[in-house]
Order: structure tokens, then C-alpha cells, then sequence
């Protein structure tokens, strides 16, 4: 038996099935998808079976080490799979496979994640002896049961427990269990609305249409969801749910797991390695119905998929941005194609994209227009900063003062949305203008006061704060701009009895910290709750009556087409967390633009008239939905040699891509990054025609090159 073998290493000039012979006793556990171990020039590498055939035309030929894995590990499903995206993102297949799994089941030899086992034991009835008193009281724990945990034996001595197993008076036995738990079902589900059931019955749950739920926030989508998912349960299918935040997965797997129990999984990255391993087994064995879960869980290995819901499809997070660049939502649409069911996208902003494609009629338009409660969404007010800060008011205008001085006397709960982390955003020299910046990045450093270090958001780097300047010397450092931790420090001397929770990456690191945070802010344990665009989307606290933007102007600031788009569905998400419940609700948002339209179309709830405005500039700029995007970014240690090899490829795109728009080459938003030059070159297209063939034969012109590396991404979500 000859086996063709992917192996772990994502060279890209090794991509491709090399062939190994099988050994007659290992030919039986030989199975398509799985794991073997392959020796490869001087090394041992894991690797995937990808062919199983009697000849190969390669003389003298190797043999596998050992197979790997008793189940299968990529399905049938999942190898065609990493084949179509291997095509669409131009990666390599090994790259594209080792996205689809945990870090268990990567074919990479040193990846090892052990599974959990409880100790048992049960006594020989082959074997009769003659026990002491001692040995008497631990034979008598058997009486009633065949297996005995070793807690339940803890009163027995170590020596007596080892000597009836050395004995083969006791049989140890290991019994493997899962590191996460589900409690059982505890309630129903809710009844709906007549506006919600109207939505439902619209899905055809027999076909593979693409739906967009177009529902404002407070509408009860969540709640259409699971009633979809019942009825696909119902018809013994299964059902796939994403979530784009790892802050939201909590409240969406706690809503879950009341409605379904423990027929659910959930795959996410604040889940341990073990964690995934055991879901991921869970998933593959047929023992749950459901999975949940952010972009990756796309790949979950569920059989016979009855519906695939992506839920805040808006959210620039299905989109992966290192290799293989897929997006979440294009796999979820290859793979109801074969399932034959429907995928619902829900969202209060749709993406531009996702919208445009039902004015088509690509996709089948869902609403839901009224909040479930029948109360109004809450009411917006502007505060123009411009003239706040003419008053001395730098963070908080009088107005989101009062507003949250009043708040805390009625004992309700305030959200403050910052959109940006750390005490201040760079740190400069009053004297003489000098601004520190990372040593390996075109960045500047960012400060974080709590451990008085300045760090490099995109690289990693930190280095303590000086007390003179590194140029002129003198002692003029001085900390501008605003983040989560300064804005947290005002709050505190401003409100001194307030209980502030503040949200962020570095606050949510910790292992288990975001849904710790979430249920204690649910709880009232805090009165204001402070973070990032994490607090932003799909959390439902019903004493919550007060949103607070403190700077709306951020994402409005960052040179990328989509920053409009950005920066209105921000506003519209956080400001839908305010009046959830019979309470009513108000929003303040701070900025220095009142009159940019994101902004007041914001203002007013107005998704479809911030989608004309906005459609009419993407027409006039040529930008997406109206153009495909490509853009390739080149890559080098060597500013010359970038530049050079940039221009290049702009004449080669040039001269084979005449009817596509070619744009740059221009260096990247981050032109420096880990000492690393990149510029980028964007293409528009319409039709991609001969565009692949170019650029495979790009990727393989620079493949062998030691100085340059090529990044392609279609339709990135940044530049």
C-alpha cells in the first residue's frame, strides 16, 4: 500500500502529496484524513493522508513511522473543504487544514495536548483470597457498585490500595473525561412575538438559501435563533451558531445551554487547548447537536448540518487576517451548499456587502423592525467636544457628568465605550517634540500607568517609561491621548463611591476574565461598566438606562474605506446596550465631528439612510460592493529591495490585468513592522478572469526568494 502524505511544514514550495510505502501491520489502521508520522530529510514530521493508492511512479520509497490517530481526523467533508480554500485564498493546503482544527490535531509533531482520566477500580471476581480487616473495609465498597472512583477510596492507605492491585485482587481502570461540563436544560423557550414568529416561518429550512436578518437591537434575534435551531433538532439534523466576540460567547452559550443542555459545544480561543481537544472530539463523535462558537468553528466536524446561523454578521472578525485569509461567511455558505440548509446572518447594521446582496436578491431579506419589548430605542444626544474643551472639559462633558452622577443615585448601571486600551496613546517631549516610537515598528508606543511601561500593540515590545527625554535629555516626557485606563482613573476621582469594572484586552487576558466580568456586571456588583469595542455588541443588561461614547471620532480617524461604516455601526451597537428592558434608556455621544454623517445617521437609528449615503460614495470611489478587492503586500528586510520588487509587480499587474484599476505601490498603514518594509499594491476588479493565474505564477516566482515575501488577501478588511 502506497500513501500520499501532506506534511506539516507550510513551505510553500513543499506543497504538495509526497508518496511513503505502509507496512503490511500497520496497512489496517491506514484511513483517508488521518495523522502519520513520516520521516522527512533527516526529520520525523506529522503529517495528513491525502491518497491511498497499490503504485507510486517514485523509486525506492519510504516508509511511514506510525499512524497517529485512531478516528478520523479531517472527514470527507473537510478535506474537499480545505481544497476550495486553498484555491480561493492562494495559501497552502497544509495551512488551510491546520486552520479547521485544535492545536491537538494539527500535524505538527511537537503539538501534544493530553487527554483527562479519572482513576477507577473494580474487583477480580476471579480471584479469591483472604482479606485483612483493613482490605475488608475497602472490598466492602463494592458491594453495591461494579466501579469505584479513587476519591470515594481516599480513607483507604496508599499500601493497601497497592497491594490488592500488585495482588490482581483490584483492576485499575482509567475512565477518560471532558475538562468542560453542561448543566441539563432549565426552562423553554420563550414564547415569540407575532413579528419573530413571522420571521421563522419565512426560512425554509429545506434549502440552501442565504438570509439576512435585518433586526434593531433589543428585537430578539437570539430568540429566532434558537427556534430555528429547535425545529432543526426536531428533524435530527444539526446546527452550527457563530458569535464574533469571545465576549459574547458566554451569554450566548448560557442562553444555550438553558434552551439545549449539554447537546452543546462551544469552540472559541479563550477555551485552554485541552478544552478545544475535548469539544472538538465531543463534535466529531456525534455526541452534541450544537456548536457555538467564534470564526474558526466554521469547521466544526458536525454531520448531516441542518442550519448555520452568523450572528452580528457586520463583524470584521469572521474575516481571518493572517494565512490561510478565508471569511467565515463564505465557508458557511460552501458548506450549506452541500448540507442543502439555509444560513441566517443576523445583524442590527448589516455590512454594506451583505445589504447590497438583497437589493439583488443573493440573499432573502429578513426584519425585524420593533424592539421585542414594543419600547422605542433610546434617545441620542451629540456633544460637540470642540466647545466642551473650551470649558475646561477634556473626558466628560457636563451633560454624560450628569447623566451618570444621576445614574448612580438611582442605582442603575452606565456602559462608557472607549475605543482604545492603555492610559495614553503616545508619549511625547513637551521641549522638544520628540515622540517615542517602537524600535522594530513604524508605531508609537503606547502607555499603560499600571505598570509604568510603554508598549508596542503590534509587536509585543515594552520598555519602561524614562524620565528624560531619549533626544533632548531634558525632563519633559509628557503622556497624550486617551485610553481606557486614564478615562478609568478620571471615573474613579470623579465618582469616588462609583464601583468601575473596566474591559479590555489587557483587563480580559486571564483565562475565563470575560465571562467572570460579564456575570458580576449582570449581577450590580459595578456601576459602570468601561471598555473597549468588546462592550460594544450583543450584551443584554437590563439595568442598564446610560451609554456613553467618550470619543466617537477614533475609528473615524484610521485611513481605510470602511472607516465610516465602522464607525456608525459602532455607535449604533453600543448605544442598542442602553433600555433593553421596561426601563428607558439614553445614549450621550462625545466627538469632535457632530456633523459627519456616520455620526448623525447614528444618531437618529438610521441604518438605511447611512447605507445610501454611503453606497453612493463607494460607487463614485469604485469601492466594494461595487469592486472586488485584492491586495498584495510585499514584504522585506530590505527597504531597497521592497520597493524595488514592488514596482515590479505593479508593471506585471499592469501589463496582464489591463481592465482591473492597480493602485500603488504605496507603503502599508504600518509601513515598518518587526523591522520588516512592507508596502502594498491594490487591485479592483469586477471580473477576476485571469486573475488567480497571475498571481500563482507571482507566488511562485517568489517562493524560492530568500528576501521577499508576497501576502495576498481578497477583500481584506484593512489595508
Amino acid at each position: 500500500m502506497i500513501v500520499g502524505v501532506l506534511i506539516e511544514l507550510t513551505n510553500k514550495k513543499l506543497d504538495r502529496v509526497f508518496d511513503y510505502k505502509v507496512s503490511d501491520d500497520l496497512s489496517q489502521q491506514i484511513k483517508l484524513g488521518i495523522r502519520v508520522e513520516v520521516p522527512f530529510n533527516h526529520r520525523v514530521l506529522e503529517g495528513f493522508v491525502l491518497t491511498i493508492k497499490k503504485a507510486s511512479d517514485v523509486d525506492n520509497l519510504k516508509e511511514i513511522i506510525k499512524v497517529v490517530d485512531e478516528d478520523i481526523v479531517l472527514n470527507e467533508e473537510l478535506l474537499e473543504l480545505g481544497k476550495i480554500l486553498q484555491k480561493k485564498t492562494l495559501a497552502t493546503l497544509i495551512s488551510c487544514y491546520q486552520a479547521m482544527l485544535p492545536k491537538a490535531l494539527k500535524a505538527k509533531k511537537k503539538a501534544i495536548v493530553n487527554k483527562k482520566f479519572d482513576v477507577y477500580y473494580r474487583l477480580n471476581s476471579l480471584v479469591e483470597s483472604n482479606y485483612n480487616k483493613t482490605q475488608q473495609l475497602l472490598i466492602n465498597e463494592f458491594k453495591n457498585q461494579e466501579l469505584v472512583s479513587k476519591e470515594k477510596l481516599q480513607k483507604i492507605s496508599a499500601s493497601s490500595l497497592k497491594t490488592l492491585i500488585k495482588k490482581n485482587i483490584l483492576i485499575e481502570e482509567l475512565k477518560e473525561h471532558y475538562r468542560l461540563t453542561y448543566d441539563e436544560k432549565s426552562s423553554n423557550i420563550k414564547e415569540l412575538t407575532k413579528q419573530q414568529l413571522e420571521v421563522v416561518s419565512q426560512v425554509d429550512l429545506n434549502h440552501c438559501d442565504t438570509y439576512l436578518l435585518y433586526g434593531v437591537t433589543g428585537s430578539g434575534k437570539t430568540e429566532v435563533y434558537i427556534k430555528l435551531i429547535d425545529k432543526v433538532l426536531q428533524e435530527n439534523k444539526t446546527a452550527i451558531m457563530l458569535v464574533p466576540e469571545i465576549s459574547l460567547t458566554p451569554q450566548m452559550v448560557n442562553r444555550f445551554q438553558e434552551v439545549f443542555g449539554s447537546e452543546i459545544a462551544a469552540l472559541h480561543s479563550a477555551l485552554s487547548d485541552g478544552e478545544k481537544y475535548d469539544e472538538w472530539r465531543r463534535i466529531n463523535r456525534g455526541e452534541v447537536k450544537i456548536v457555538i462558537g467564534a470564526r474558526s468553528a466554521i469547521f466544526a466536524p458536525l454531520t448531516n448540518i441542518g442550519i448555520i446561523i452568523i450572528d452580528e454578521e457586520h463583524s470584521d472578525s469572521y474575516k481571518q487576517d493572517h494565512n490561510p485569509r478565508y471569511d467565515a461567511k463564505e465557508i458557511a455558505i460552501i458548506r450549506s451548499k452541500r448540507a442543502n440548509c439555509p444560513v441566517i446572518m443576523g445583524s442590527a447594521t448589516p455590512s454594506l456587502e451583505s445589504f447590497a446582496r438583497c437589493s439583488k436578491n443573493v440573499y432573502k431579506l429578513l426584519t425585524l423592525k420593533e424592539r421585542i419589548n414594543g419600547k422605542k430605542l433610546p434617545e441620542v444626544e451629540l456633544i460637540d467636544m470642540n466647545q466642551e474643551v473650551k470649558k475646561g472639559n477634556s473626558y466628560f462633558s457636563e451633560n454624560l457628568t450628569t447623566a451618570i452622577d444621576q445614574n448612580l443615585k438611582k442605582g442603575e448601571q452606565t456602559i462608557l465605550l472607549l475605543n482604545r486600551r492603555g492610559y495614553a496613546s503616545f508619549v511625547t517631549c513637551k521641549n522638544c517634540g520628540y515622540t517615542i516610537k517602537c524600535p522594530q515598528c513604524d508605531i508609537t508606543l503606547t502607555y499603560h500607568k499600571s505598570s509604568n511601561v510603554l508598549r508596542c500593540h503590534y509587536c509585543g515590545y515594552a520598555t519602561n517609561l524614562p524620565k528624560v527625554c531619549p533626544e533632548c535629555k531634558e525632563e519633559a516626557i509628557s503622556s497624550l491621548g486617551t485610553g481606557t485606563e486614564r478615562i478609568e482613573e478620571e471615573l474613579k476621582n470623579k465618582f469616588s463611591h462609583a464601583r468601575v469594572l473596566r474591559m479590555d484586552y489587557d483587563t480580559t487576558s486571564k483565562k475565563g476574565m470575560h465571562a467572570k466580568m460579564i456575570q458580576s456586571f449582570k449581577n450590580n456588583e459595578y456601576d459602570i461598566l468601561l471598555g473597549t469595542q468588546i462592550v460594544a455588541k450583543g450584551l443584554d443588561f437590563e439595568n442598564v438606562t446610560l451609554v456613553g461614547v467618550i470619543n466617537a471620532d477614533t475609528s473615524l480617524n484610521i485611513p481605510d474605506f470602511r472607516s465610516s461604516e465602522t464607525t456608525f455601526s459602532l455607535l449604533s451597537q453600543v448605544a442598542g446596550r442602553s433600555g433593553r428592558s421596561s426601563k428607558s434608556g439614553r445614549v450621550i455621544i462625545q466627538t469632535f465631528n457632530p456633523n459627519h454623517y456616520a455620526i448623525l445617521f447614528a444618531k437618529n437609528h438610521d441604518y438605511e439612510g447611512f447605507y445610501k449615503k454611503e453606497m453612493a460614495i463607494r460607487y463614485q470611489l469604485k469601492y466594494s460592493p461595487y469592486y472586488y478587492l485584492c491586495y498584495i503586500k510585499i514584504s522585506s528586510k530590505d527597504y531597497n529591495e521592497a520597493s524595488k520588487e514592488a514596482n515590479k509587480i505593479k508593471r506585471c499587474l499592469e501589463k496582464n490585468l489591463s481592465e482591473d484599476i492597480i493602485l500603488g505601490p504605496s507603503p502599508a498603514t504600518i509601513f515598518k513592522l518587526n523591522n520588516i518594509y512592507r508596502y502594498g499594491i491594490i487591485i479592483k476588479y469586477k471580473k477576476d478572469k485571469n486573475l488567480y493565474d497571475i498571481l500563482n505564477k507571482l507566488i511562485k516566482h517568489y517562493q524560492s526568494n530568500n528576501y521577499i515575501t508576497l501576502d495576498i488577501d481578497f477583500n481584506p478588511n484593512h489595508f
